[in-house]
């Protein structure tokens, strides 16, 4: 693939900006147009999008990104060396690129969308994937400020998210991805395409948001699937004995099996659960304004 733009070559940015990756920082770059133009166009046309990018690096996706059309790209970073080359892009496209630099564990992203929503697309940290990941897909409202997360995670993870029952990596992400969104394993990319390489597979995952999930409380689906897969080896009538309610009428309730196990049970089954655990908790909560209890009274 040609040039996408008249900017330097990336290793040329890197040296110049002495960007050596920080391990501490997750990072590993893309250099590659190839694969950096492929990532961009994972994500559906860019034409008059706004595209969020976590961890640009020295701006290889970012790059790629503008040539692909989107309006804007939010480019989040917290290495200071990584700035001073993004600005470089920015100079070139200055109404289409914003530099926002800070943890973007921190920074809540909607402050910078204008009331648009946006697309998410990301090379991301390997040290905050999942952790981003998990505050995406619990923002509130929902249907949530973007429209699709195009994000690049190790093989490992990718599979996690994308499990369903019966799987081995199926687990308490599987299950909160697969509530919110439909997720599905774009590609694979070869250690080799990374500098420095790093000792695993990576995979580009996209995840589109269901407008209107299995209705049950984010907090009750959380509390269920943690009890479930904390004990994942046990029977659901054994593990979730930690909610604090009566398990069997619990299941039965939600007309799930007691003998079945946590990598069994479909994401409608945990959401059932959860609606399960809602209502049983509701009629055993004191109305209100209603004479506590001695003991209530004294802690």
């Amino acid at each position: 693939m040609g040039r996408i733009d008249d900017l330097p070559p990336l290793r040329d940015v890197i040296r110049r900006h002495g960007l050596s990756a920080k391990k501490s920082l997750g990072q590993n770059f893309l250099l590659d147009l190839n694969l950096t133009a492929r990532i961009a166009r994972a994500g559906g046309a860019l034409d008059g999008v706004t595209v969020v990018e976590v961890g640009a690096g020295p701006g290889g996706l970012t790059r790629a990104l503008l040539a692909q059309g989107a309006r804007r790209v939010i480019a989040i970073e917290r290495d200071p060396r990584a700035i001073a080359a993004l600005a470089e892009i920015a100079a070139r496209e200055p109404d289409r690129l914003t530099i926002v630099e800070g943890d973007a564990l921190a920074i809540d992203v909607r402050a910078h969308l204008q009331g648009a929503r946006a697309r998410v697309i990301a090379n991301l940290p390997y040290n905050i994937g999942t952790a981003l990941l998990v505050n995406w897909l619990c923002v509130e409202p929902w249907p949530p400020w973007y429209d699709a997360l195009v994000l690049m995670f190790q093989r490992e993870v990718a599979e996690r998210i994308v499990a369903g029952p019966g799987s081995k990596s199926y687990g308490r992400l599987s299950v909160l991805s697969g509530w919110r969104c439909d997720a599905r394993i774009m590609f694979n990319v070869s250690p080799s395409a990374f500098v420095p390489r790093p000792s695993v597979t990576s995979s580009v995952v996209r995840l589109v948001p269901r407008p209107l999930p299995a209705a049950c409380s984010l907090d009750a689906l959380q509390r269920v699937t943690e009890a479930a897969f904390n004990r994942r080896r046990k029977m659901l009538r054994q593990s979730l004995t930690t909610l604090g309610v009566d398990v069997l009428a619990l299941l039965e309730r939600a007309r799930v099996e007691p003998t079945a196990r946590a990598e069994d049970i479909p994401v409608d089954g945990f959401a059932a659960l959860a609606r399960a655990l809602e209502s049983m908790q509701a009629s055993s909560d004191p109305p209100a304004g209603a004479p506590r209890s001695a003991r209530d009274q004294a802690d």
